[in-house]
């Protein structure tokens, strides 16, 4: 728990960055200030080359090409000094999310130093005022694209970081990070798409205003697909299994292979995939039959009617005292009697729960001591018991059977 207290001070990026994405949404300030910049740029550029002021568009162009070829060059010194840098920093230190963590901003960081380098370059052509708020509409959505496409990234690499730590402490919400992680996906894309929205002009709480004028017909169409929403969320709060779990819901029974949104994939013993709705999840009792503690036998013995009491005290000894010396058999849980009188045999229950919850280690101590019970009802000359009957005939038709057969 100390390692994972230790990097949560990273998702606090998560809401700078949001923080920055919404001051990008309301751009005009920063549009205005970096039009003068590049004004002041070109027009510097211009007395340095044509001092008499002619040849404007010329340089117009040459300060574009300028800007494109700045803005790659300082888009590979980024990639192959800065970050490569980074990297071997992050090699030598003692946690794994800075590995994951640069990798995951390397290429969101170069995407955004192009968008900006080309948007400047298009700032200096001096086109018509109509391109002009058509490119700063553009590059308006393409920054918050890009940003919204690092904060993914990074948040991805946070939480991977996070899943390896669970799963070295062997902590059941590892298991679940994968369904976490679509999950905060899905609402960073619904946030982006708003402040992109947004950034457009869109009055955002009028569209939200509108659409809930149409939420109740909306709500009562996906009425299936938000049940199931929510009981993915059952499944995160409650964690009645996880990924690699055999489990039986309802009537199916197999090994859990992914945790979605929507459903749960399940294989069955004969390999067949299962996809179960989440909301079923939720409402079917769960069997989690890769949690046993212990396991337990129960089987009946039978033996012949010829056995004596004084041999079926002896036989239940026998039985009893094998697994009593049996080290993988929990000797409290022991149980050996001579429970029923049945039709064709004499029936001897025997019940005992095993040490280690693995289910082929339970199969083969069955085997071992059905084996051992065998060799003991051997030992003491008794045969065990099979479905038998015995017809006795009266009256005249048996004594003409009899005349004959004799």
């Amino acid at each position: 728990m100390h390692r994972l207290t230790r990097f949560l001070p990273c998702l606090a990026l998560l809401p700078a960055l949001a923080a920055a994405a919404e001051s990008a949404a309301k751009p005009p300030a920063a549009e205005a200030a970096a039009s003068d910049i590049l004004e002041h740029f070109v027009d510097w550029l211009q007395l340095r080359i044509f001092p008499d002021g002619s040849h404007s568009e010329a340089v117009h162009w040459l300060a574009c090409g300028g800007l494109l070829l700045a803005a790659i060059l300082l888009r590979r010194f980024i990639t192959n000094i800065i970050f490569n840098q980074l990297k071997r920093l992050a090699a030598k230190t003692e946690t794994t999310l800075d590995d994951k963590l640069f990798p995951a901003l390397e290429s969101p960081v170069a995407t955004l130093v192009m968008v900006l380098g080309i948007f400047a370059a298009l700032t200096v052509l001096k086109l018509s005022p109509a391109m002009d708020r058509l490119i700063g509409y553009g590059t308006t959505v393409a920054v918050l694209t890009v940003v919204f496409w690092g904060v993914l990234r990074a948040g991805g690499a946070v939480l991977d970081h996070l899943e390896e730590i669970g799963h070295e402490r062997q902590l059941a919400i590892a298991h679940f990070m994968p369904l976490i992680k679509r999950t905060l996906a899905v609402f960073v894309v619904i946030f982006g798409v708003l402040m992109v929205v947004k950034s457009l002009g869109v009055d955002v709480g009028a569209v939200l205003a509108g659409l809930g004028i149409g939420g109740l017909a909306f709500a009562f169409a996906a009425q299936d697909t938000i049940a199931n929403l929510f009981g993915s969320m059952v499944v995160v709060m409650d964690q009645p299994f996880k990924v690699g779990e055999t489990v039986k819901i309802g009537a199916q029974t197999g090994t859990v292979e992914d945790i979605g949104l929507r459903s749960t994939r399940i294989r069955l013993i004969d390999r067949s995939l299962v996809i179960i709705p989440n909301k079923m999840v939720a409402a079917e009792a769960v069997v989690n039959l890769s949690r046993f503690t212990q396991r337990r036998v129960e089987q009946t013995l039978g033996l012949t009617y010829g056995t004596t009491p004084e041999q079926m005290e002896g036989v239940i000894g026998d039985l009893r005292e094998l697994l009593r010396r049996e080290p993988e058999v929990d000797p409290a849980s022991v149980v050996v009697a001579f429970a029923n009188l049945s039709a064709s045999s004499l029936d001897i229950l025997v019940v005992y729960t095993t040490v280690s919850a693995d289910a082929l280690a339970s199969i083969k101590l069955k085997e071992r001591m059905n084996l051992a019970f065998m060799r003991a009802v051997a030992a003491r000359k008794l045969a065990f018991a099979f479905p038998t009957q015995t017809v006795q005939l009266a009256g005249p038709v048996a004594q003409a059977l009899a005349e004959r057969k004799g």
